[in-house]
């Protein structure tokens, strides 16, 4: 049975099928298996254009899909003001480093993110990283994000919000939602 969603549904008993990757080579699979494409480009920016030209360009119709699609998954924070996007951006990049270096944990606090005294490869990562973060308040990340959208030609964007607390992360999507004039729970 043909779906009108990416991804198609093979029966009503199965969800639709992506291919997620961060690569070339899953890019060309996708492509080439017809199958709608979740680019992670929190982890690989800079691939995320030449793998979503990739995929396009090796795209075969398929029982699943007639043309290609692709989202791309983001890390975006929206805060009520800039200097604690910033502040927040940092914990979560200090989780990142704590993460790459085998001491995975909780994202910690801002405090502490500040206090920290990364080594100059440290410091390396943390501003990569950071760098593909679009942060700031509502309208500065809907601009990156519509930014984003309009230079990758991704069909949808999927939001991460790596941040101290639930509280910021469920704020930051509110602000986003706000910000595109889409509904928020009451």
């Amino acid at each position: 049975m043909q779906a009108t969603s990416p991804g198609g549904v093979q029966s009503p008993h199965r969800p639709p099928i992506w291919l997620l990757g961060s690569s070339g080579f899953s890019a060309r699979l996708a492509g080439m298996l017809g199958l709608p494409f979740a680019f992670a480009h929190h982890f690989s920016a800079q691939n995320t254009v030449p793998a979503l030209d990739l995929y396009r360009e090796t795209f075969r119709p398929s029982g699943v899909l007639d043309a290609p699609y692709a989202l791309i998954g983001v890390s975006a924070l929206a805060t009520d003001d800039e200097k604690e996007a910033r502040r927040q951006v940092l914990a979560a990049a200090l989780n990142m480093v704590r993460l790459r270096s085998g001491r995975p944990g909780l994202v910690p606090t801002p405090e502490e993110a500040e206090a920290y005294e990364f080594s100059p490869m440290e410091r390396e990562l943390v501003d990569t990283w950071n760098a593909n973060v679009i942060h700031g308040t509502a309208d500065e990340v809907r601009t990156g994000l519509d930014e984003l959208q309009k230079r990758t030609g991704a069909d949808e964007l999927m939001l991460t919000a790596n941040a101290h607390g639930g509280d910021v992360r469920l704020r930051s999507y509110e602000l986003i939602a706000d910000a595109y004039g889409l509904p928020t729970p009451a």
